[in-house]
C-alpha cells in the first residue's frame, strides 16, 4: 500500500493533467489549482461545461473533449459530479484522480462512492487535500494548512 506522499509524488510526476471544476473566479480553488499547475510547467486542461475559456485558454465541457489523453484529473466539483467524472476517467483509461477537499465549510469533492469506484477500477485516487499543499513551490498558506492537517490527522488516508 502506497503512502500519501508516494501517491502525491506519483500524481505530480505526471505532466498532462485536467482540472475538472476550473472556474473564471480567480479566488475559486479550481482556478487557483489550474493557474498553479500551468505556472509550474504542467500541460493542464480546464474542464467546466458552463465556460468556454479560462485565463485565455480553451475550457472543455467534459474529459472526452480534451484533444489529448491526460495522465490524471484533479476534481473540484460537488461529490455527485465527482461520481460522473470518475466514470469518464474509467472510460478514457485515465489512471489517476485527485479529489480536492477544502477546509470544513468550504466544501469537498470527495465521494465515498467515487473513491470505491476508483479503487475497483484500478484508478489511483487521492481522496482529499489540495494539490497546492504539495506542488512546489508551496506558498506559505498551503504550507501551514498541510502542517495543520498533518498535526490533526486531517490528511487523506491511502487504502
Amino acid at each position: 500500500m502506497a503512502t500519501l506522499n508516494e501517491l502525491v509524488t506519483d500524481f505530480l510526476a505526471q505532466k498532462c493533467i485536467a482540472v475538472a471544476g476550473a472556474s473564471r473566479s480567480r479566488h475559486n480553488p479550481g482556478n487557483m489549482i489550474y493557474r498553479k499547475l500551468r505556472k509550474t510547467g504542467y500541460n493542464v486542461f480546464p474542464v467546466n461545461p458552463k465556460i468556454e475559456t479560462i485565463e485565455g485558454d480553451t475550457c472543455y465541457p467534459d474529459l472526452q473533449s480534451i484533444p489529448v489523453k491526460t495522465d490524471g484529473v484533479v476534481i473540484i466539483t460537488r461529490p455527485a459530479v465527482t461520481e460522473q467524472l470518475v466514470r469518464q476517467c474509467a472510460d478514457l483509461e485515465i489512471p489517476k484522480v485527485w479529489m480536492h477537499r477544502s477546509l470544513g465549510f468550504m466544501g469537498s469533492s470527495v465521494s465515498e462512492l467515487a473513491v470505491k469506484f476508483c479503487r475497483e477500477n484500478r484508478i489511483t485516487v487521492i481522496p482529499g487535500a489540495c494539490p497546492m499543499m504539495f506542488c512546489k513551490p508551496v506558498d506559505f498558506a498551503h504550507t501551514c494548512l498541510c502542517w495543520m492537517l498533518k498535526l490533526t490527522g486531517g490528511l487523506p488516508k491511502p487504502a
